[in-house]
Parts: C-alpha cells; sequence; structure tokens
C-alpha cells in the first residue's frame, strides 16, 4: 500500500537513485535534470519540493520510490493546475502510479479551489497516458511536435480532468 507525504532528508538516496535512470526521465520535463544528481535530489527535497504548488512523495514500506505533485497556476488560470508523477522503474506496471495520481486528484478536488487538472504526455508514453484515463482523465488535446527531447520531435498530449 502507498501513502503520500511530505519529502523528507531520508529520501535523498532514493530520489537520486530512482532518478538518475534514462528510462524514467526521457518522458519527463528537462526540469528533471539527467543525468540526476545526489545534489539535485538534495535542492528538491529541501527547496523545490517546497515551492509553489503541493509536490508529495510516493512512500511505498517507508521508500520514496517515485514523486506526484501539482502546480496551481495563477491569475486568470487560477483555477487550474497541472499534475505530474514520476515512479522508480522498478515499480513499473504494478498500479502504484494510478492509485498516487487518483489520491492526489481526489486530494485536490477536494481541499483546492481547482476546477481543472491537467497532465501533458509525450506521444511514446503511452503507459502514463493509461495512468490518466484509469483516472478519469480525458484527451483534451494532441499538440503535434510541440516537444524536442533527446533529439527528437514529439508530439505532446494533454490530459485534463474537471472537478465533479
Amino acid at each position: 500500500m502507498i501513502k503520500l507525504r511530505n519529502f523528507i532528508e531520508n529520501d535523498i538516496d532514493h530520489i537520486a537513485s530512482h532518478a538518475n535512470n534514462f528510462n524514467v526521465s526521457r518522458y519527463m520535463t528537462s526540469r528533471m535534470p539527467f543525468p540526476y544528481t545526489i545534489n539535485d535530489a538534495k535542492w528538491w527535497v529541501e527547496t523545490g519540493s517546497k515551492e509553489q504548488g503541493l509536490y508529495l512523495a510516493i512512500d511505498l514500506n517507508g521508500e520514496c520510490i517515485g514523486g506526484v505533485g501539482v502546480h496551481f497556476d495563477q491569475f486568470e488560470h487560477q483555477y487550474s493546475a497541472e499534475i505530474g508523477y514520476w515512479i522508480a522503474e522498478a515499480h513499473w506496471g504494478k498500479g502504484i502510479g494510478t492509485r498516487a495520481v487518483s489520491k492526489m486528484t481526489e486530494t485536490i478536488f477536494s481541499e483546492k479551489e481547482t476546477v481543472r487538472l491537467f497532465a501533458r504526455v509525450f506521444s511514446p508514453n503511452k503507459a502514463s497516458m493509461r495512468v490518466l484515463e484509469k483516472c478519469g482523465y480525458t484527451l483534451e488535446a494532441i499538440h503535434r511536435k510541440a516537444v524536442f527531447k533527446n533529439d527528437e520531435f514529439m508530439d505532446e498530449h494533454v490530459f485534463v480532468r474537471f472537478r465533479s
């Protein structure tokens, strides 16, 4: 059983180990660097995870195996927020991402005034698209060749879920 919790100092080594994996980072925004160092993990736990939004560790039996976060927009987009997540490769295919996204979605809709949650997914990342669909998100748009990463252009799929 997973739980979502704040990041703590004991997570630094786990984050650095799990996130320093090309398979994890290849479809993530470049805000998550690769290679991913211990200093990156330390910055994330001490500073980055406390910035504008709600960013939580995905905890499995006391170990941080990923993260899920929501970045809240501002001004005329104040009721819209972007959700993102990552899971250590050793834990892919076990439903952990689906449970984490589902829990975070319910938390946001019950505790915040957010009306629209959205996620951007690079076109090859079919597993992430399935996670969002299982959590009640629907495909809203496909932005053609909107992403250039790892020397290739990719479409960006935007999934959305609205407050009931």
